[in-house]
């Protein structure tokens, strides 16, 4: 409550102006509008019947006998002037005093609607943050249950733990089955227990560098020690070691696809010292070396020294090739180094000599067609030989000379050459010329058909359904 203070001497004839000091509570709204003011009461009365004599104030202090119901206690507030300067001439009457009292309601009415409404909101946002959460908790175990049902049949096969069904989920998208799971569970349960998110982040790194979303799978099964490997700390540092050999970033994703066991070799303490040892002691040379690793990736993971000294000595010892011709073999064909020896060299290399063919024109061929050793014998080679002796009319010394026909294929190319020439009756009299079979369609028909190219292309696919039906009614 506000003390007012009466500058002036009691008692006072009526009619006379008096100054009044009035201070405030520092909360009291209405000193907001006083303060450093006084008051200057106009008229004043002094009829007896208000006057109220011997009063005190609550606390026991004597008061003024003009002292009225609705006058404030006398306290003093340092923070009031009592400079006549800053008087204000105002009237107070009761409405005014009705009037400062609605302001000072209204003012505390608006002061606790805006922090009700501030209230309100912050409940509103806690509310709205909750039911987000509680979303996300419904949707993921959702999700989980989800899971749960998808790979009941798995959890009836294996010791299916709850915590790997992220990672099966994000798997499933490249392809993987309940059976690829049992496959990886048996070759290698731990791949298994990785955390989805380093599983994902390793595969996408994988295919950044050219791996097709088709063959991750294959790797995986493979290699399911992949999904273990850390971007930064293994499958980085193995790209650049192939990039460093020379092989263009288009097929670093080939060579990973066809080696992927090549992360689980130390690249200082594997990978490195196999290169040394092709350059240095197989000695290929290093222009040839990306060739080489992109035409059988597999050389850098297997024991180079081992699979190179054996086939080394085999070929010396049974055929007398030299080392300048087996290097070249190794060079178009590496694929050599990880051929057996007892079930894939030795019976192609009988079979030359069953035929008639002796040791040097062996290596000749062997060295000009190195791959001859990946074809099959019963499928591949005898059909061919068949064909050369019994319908082309030449001899085995022919092969010497054009190596090239036991690379190509009889259906696609050495039949249907040899017959169409016989159709047109352009086929040269005696041993026919291996030298037709070597060019492209289009310089056989210009060269030795003399006839267009559609021409020829038509007579080949009528030939292929012939022989298609041919062994369809053998079956």
């Amino acid at each position: 409550m506000a003390a007012i203070s009466i500058i002036s001497n009691f008692p006072l004839p009526s009619h006379t102006s008096i100054f009044l000091n009035i201070s405030f509570p520092p909360s009291d709204p209405i000193r907001c509008f006083f303060r450093f003011s006084r008051i200057c009461v106009v008229s004043s009365h002094t009829n007896p019947k208000i006057l109220k004599p011997n009063r005190r104030s609550r606390y026991g202090q004597p008061i003024s006998p003009y002292h009225s119901d609705d006058s404030f206690e006398d306290e003093e507030d340092d923070d009031v002037s009592t400079s006549d300067d800053e008087s204000l001439d105002l009237r107070v009457s009761s409405q005014d005093q009705q009037r400062l009292k609605f302001q000072s309601a209204t003012h505390i009415s608006r002061d606790s609607h805006h922090h009700s409404e501030r209230g309100s909101n912050a409940k509103f946002g806690h509310r709205r943050q909750t039911t987000e959460i509680t979303q996300d908790c419904r949707e993921k175990e959702a999700r989980g249950s989800l899971a749960k049902d998808r790979f009941s049949h798995l959890a009836e096969e294996l010791d299916l733990d709850e915590r790997w069904l992220p990672l099966l989920d994000y798997l499933s998208t490249f392809g993987f089955k309940d059976s690829h799971f049992i496959q990886m569970y048996e070759r290698h349960m731990p791949s298994l227990q990785i955390n989805k998110n380093s599983a994902q982040e390793r595969l996408e790194f994988l295919l950044s560098v050219g791996v097709k979303h088709k063959d991750i799978r294959k790797i995986i099964l493979r290699q399911p020690q992949l999904l273990e490997y850390t971007v930064e700390n293994n499958l980085k540092s193995h790209v650049t070691f192939l990039t460093s050999l020379g092989i263009p970033d288009s097929r670093i994703g080939q060579i990973i696809t066809a080696a992927p066991s090549l992360f689980s070799y130390s690249v200082e303490n594997s990978l490195k010292p196999t290169v040394t040892y092709l350059l240095e002691e197989v000695g290929i040379e290093k222009n040839d070396l990306a060739k080489v690793v992109q035409l059988s990736p597999q050389i850098l993971v297997q024991r180079i020294n081992t699979s190179w000294t054996t086939r080394f000595n085999f070929l010396t010892r049974e055929l007398g090739a030299p080392r300048d011709s087996i290097v070249k073999m190794v060079r178009k064909h590496p694929q050599l180094l990880h051929y057996s020896i007892e079930d894939g060299l030795l019976p192609r290399i009988n079979f030359f000599r069953s035929i008639g063919m002796r040791n040097s024109e062996i290596v000749k061929v062997l060295t000009s067609i190195t791959q001859v050793f990946s074809l099959s014998l019963e499928g591949n080679l005898k059909p061919k030989y068949s064909y050369l002796v019994n319908e082309l009319g030449n001899e085995v010394r022919s092969l010497t000379k054009y190596p090239m026909y036991l690379s190509l294929s009889l259906d696609q190319r050495i039949r249907p050459r040899h017959m169409f020439l016989v159709s047109l009756k352009r086929a040269p009299k005696g041993p026919f010329p291996l030298s037709s079979l070597v060019p492209t369609d289009e310089s056989f028909c210009q060269q030795w058909a003399r006839t267009s190219l559609d021409k020829y292309l038509d007579f080949r696919q009528r030939l292929l359904l012939k022989e298609l039906a041919r062994k369809y009614e053998r079956r």
